[in-house]
C-alpha cells in the first residue's frame, strides 16, 4: 500500500488529490505505526526545516522511516520540505537535523546580491536527461517551484541529480537507491507533475 506522511506542516491535500485523480490507493498516515505495511512512502512538507525536522523527530517517524526505508528499502519520495529533510541538515530557522539520507545541507538561496527574488516562486524547466522517474516526460520540461531553502549535496557519488536553473545550479531532483526527492511540487506541476507521480508509483 502506498502510504502518505502526514506531518501536520502544511497542507497535503494536492498531493492526495493528484493521487487519487491518476487511480491509486493509498493511505494517509499520521502515526509512525501506520507505516507498517507499507511498498512506497510519499514525504510532503511544507513550510520551515526546522518545524518539519522537529516533528519528524519527535514523533518518532524518524526511527520508523529509518526502519522501513533503510533497512527494509521501501522507495520514499520526499516533496519540497520533503525532499529537505532527507539531506543531513538545514539551517532554516535554526540549524536542526535531517534524516541524513542524502550527504547535503539545506540552505538559504543566493539572491546574487538582490539581483534575483526569493522565494524562488514559479514554474522553471528541469535538466533531468535519462533519470528513470521523468520517462516519457519532454526534456526540460516547467515544473512548479515555491522554496527558499536549496540542497547543496556534498557528495554525489552514487547520486542522481536533475537541476534547474535560478541563478546558480538548484538541486530540482536527487535519487539515491531508493531515496526520491523533488524540490519542485509535482502535484502542483500539471500533466507533467501528474507523470512523475505515477511514474514514482509504478517504477519504484
Amino acid at each position: 500500500m502506498l502510504k502518505v506522511i502526514d506531518l501536520k506542516v502544511g497542507n497535503i491535500g494536492s498531493i492526495t488529490k493528484a493521487i487519487s485523480h491518476l487511480g491509486f490507493d493509498y493511505e494517509l498516515v499520521t502515526e509512525p505505526e501506520q507505516l507498517l505495511g507499507a511498498s512506497k512512502i510519499i514525504l510532503p512538507g511544507v513550510g520551515g526545516f526546522s518545524a518539519a525536522s522537529e516533528r519528524i523527530f519527535n514523533s518518532g517517524f524518524a526511527d520508523a522511516l529509518n526502519k522501513y526505508v533503510v533497512e527494509d528499502e521501501i522507495p520514499i519520495l520526499g516533496i519540497c520540505v520533503g525532499m529537505q529533510l532527507l539531506a543531513k541538515s538545514g539551517d532554516e530557522g535554526y540549524l536542526s537535523p535531517g534524516l541524513g539520507y542524502i550527504d547535503a545541507v539545506v540552505k538559504k538561496i543566493d539572491s546574487m546580491n538582490n539581483t534575483l527574488i526569493v522565494p524562488h516562486m514559479g514554474w522553471n524547466d528541469v535538466d533531468f536527461g535519462t533519470l528513470r522517474l521523468f520517462n516519457d516526460i519532454e526534456e526540460n520540461s516547467c515544473f512548479y517551484f515555491v522554496h527558499s531553502y536549496s540542497m547543496r549535496i556534498n557528495d554525489t557519488q552514487d547520486v542522481n541529480v536533475a537541476y534547474t536553473d535560478y541563478g546558480e545550479n538548484i538541486v530540482a531532483y536527487v535519487n539515491k537507491k531508493n531515496v526520491h526527492g523533488t524540490q519542485f511540487h509535482p502535484e502542483k506541476s500539471q500533466s507533467v507533475g501528474l507523470k512523475f507521480i505515477r511514474n514514482f508509483i509504478e517504477l519504484c
